[in-house]
């Protein structure tokens, strides 16, 4: 008997010790190259909380009064996954700004944190746009965990005109629940994802419902497009429209037919362009904003 306790208790800890070396895998740094931008893009270095550096992507726009968009990319990910949209709504008349968050492409390496730290770099990039283009109106387009980015952290979300959100999770242990199902399987994935989402604790200092990006975004009140998959089993479709039912009032709801996350992370599909830059015309646009004021 005794000898039985004993070897289940080992392994449990193997278990334990297995399972947080995933945590650890999930959590490492991704960084890559990414190529040198085409003109009229350049690169430029932003400076984040914890003296951490980001690399990014800078397209200026053509007219001295343009808006600016800031661009988010998702985990595992750099600032190039959306650099053809980037140039696309540049070639618009927007200023656009592109960053590679910590851990991720050519940023300092650091642990990543699903959205909660990430968020200082989000800031940060958005305090760079302003300076760059005072007195612009600015949107954000965020991807997964770029759209976590931009509404988690001690300040919230970002104080911006409008808000696109691709794709993203609306609590970590939704996150983490779906990621294991889709490898394991439902049953061992309902095992797995508390001691998973738990290990938020010792390695951010937060319980997991401080990451949760539905709760956040409550607190949004700019124009908000919410857009999902109609096959992405990362953030399936009733997430997505969960999340659109926080900000209904004044947000916009698209669930593209046939896309995949990754569909979702790259760039985007042609027939939803127009949705987009119409959305994005009508909250960022001053000629806009001053005809639906008459």
């Amino acid at each position: 008997m005794r000898r039985s306790v004993q070897l289940a208790a080992v392994a449990v800890l193997l278990g334990c010790a297995g399972l947080w070396g995933v945590g650890s895998l999930l959590t490492r740094a991704t960084n890559a190259d990414v190529a040198v931008p085409a003109a009229p893009a350049r690169t430029v270095r932003i400076v984040s909380a914890g003296n951490i550096a980001l690399a990014a992507t800078y397209w200026p726009a053509q007219k001295s009064d343009a808006a600016a968009i800031l661009m988010l990319h998702g985990n595992g990910s750099n600032r190039e996954s959306m650099s053809e949209t980037a140039a696309w709504l540049n070639a618009q008349g927007y200023a656009m700004l592109a960053i590679d968050f910590r851990g991720h492409g050519q940023s300092t390496p650091a642990s990543k944190s699903f959205g909660l730290f990430e968020a200082d770099d989000a800031h940060a990039a958005l305090g760079w746009l302003r300076k760059a283009n005072p007195g612009a109106r600015i949107g954000v387009i965020g991807f997964s965990l770029g759209g976590a980015a931009s509404l988690l952290g001690a300040h919230g979300p970002l104080p911006v005109d409008a808000l696109v959100l691709e794709g993203v999770y609306p609590d970590i242990r939704h996150a983490i629940f779906n990621r294991l199902a889709i490898r394991l399987g439902k049953r061992p994935a309902t095992i797995m994802e508390p001691l998973l989402s738990y290990q938020s604790l010792p390695r951010f200092g937060v319980w997991p419902s401080a990451i949760s990006p539905i709760r956040a975004l409550a607190q949004a009140h700019e124009p908000v497009m919410i857009v999902g998959g109609g096959e992405d089993h990362n953030t399936p479709p009733n997430e997505t429209q969960a999340m659109y039912d926080v900000i209904k009032t004044h947000g916009e709801l698209h669930i593209l037919a046939g896309v995949s996350h990754d569909d979702l992370g790259r760039n985007q599909p042609d027939y939803f362009k127009q949705a987009l830059l119409a959305f994005l015309n009508r909250n960022l646009r001053k000629s806009s904003i001053a005809a639906n004021v008459r």
